[in-house]
């Protein structure tokens, strides 16, 4: 899927006093995703959620679909982490930053954000991208360039997990591993690649149940394999 919505929401003050109050907190965590053009705005947003009953606040550096903000911020490390940084001394609430993999060495981008106060890390955003219409000779979409999500991202996100659990197992830092998941077995590649969790976007659009058909795909692998624990996969990819 290619697509370039943007980041289509009512505003952190609407979501704070008029959303939030009407979720069920009893078994489902919420993570508020926090963007913005500048570090102030970032900053005062995540300054809004931390008064708030949300459980994290993700930290969205990567966005292609903005046309400003986003993609300047997630593909360069210092400046990631003066993102991070900032956002850091407004919130108590744990902070997961979302990486790009538009960018040189994700490496040190998320060893940077871990440096400035990040608690988890999310790999991987989506993959700029853009079509053309031959007959118009325009662009499909709008704004040009758009995020390429869906299986077709799946090894380039495997990598980037496998890269990023280098720098994160040193600093005992999880990963929310994200980027083409549609079957257990690719929620499994993930794990082994050092991914923590697993989050699911577009295949969600074709299959809304697929949550229960991976938890349960997961489970049985670790029955026959004898496995008592999700964590004794995370970072287990053997390479002798």
């Amino acid at each position: 899927m290619l697509n370039a919505i943007g980041l289509q929401n009512p505003g952190a003050e609407h979501v704070v006093k008029k959303i939030l109050p009407t979720l069920d907190f009893s078994e489902t965590r919420f993570f508020a995703n926090v963007s913005g053009s500048t570090i102030e705005e970032y900053v005062d947003v995540t300054r809004r959620f931390d008064d708030s009953p949300i459980d994290a606040i993700e930290i969205n550096i990567s966005c292609p679909n903005v046309k400003e903000g986003g993609v300047q911020f997630g593909n360069y490390p210092e400046m990631s982490a003066r993102v991070v940084e900032a956002c850091r001394k407004v919130t108590r609430k744990p902070i997961i930053t979302k990486l790009s993999p538009n960018q040189t060495d994700i490496k040190e981008n998320a060893r940077r954000c871990i440096d400035a106060g990040s608690n988890g890390l999310a790999v991987i955003n989506t993959i700029m991208g853009m079509a053309i219409d031959v007959k118009s000779r325009r662009p499909v979409i709008g704004n040009v360039q758009g995020g390429l999500s869906g299986p077709a991202i799946k090894p380039i996100a495997l990598l980037k997990v496998h890269q990023v659990y280098e720098v994160a197992k040193q600093h005992n830092v999880p990963i929310i591993g994200q980027g083409g998941i549609a079957t257990a077995t690719d929620a499994l590649e993930f794990m082994i690649a050092g991914a923590t969790t697993v989050g699911l976007g577009t295949a969600l659009f074709y299959d809304p149940l697929l949550c229960r058909k991976i938890n349960a795909g997961v489970a049985d692998y670790m029955k026959t394999n004898n496995l008592a624990r999700v964590a004794d996969l995370v970072g287990s990819l053997r390479t002798d």
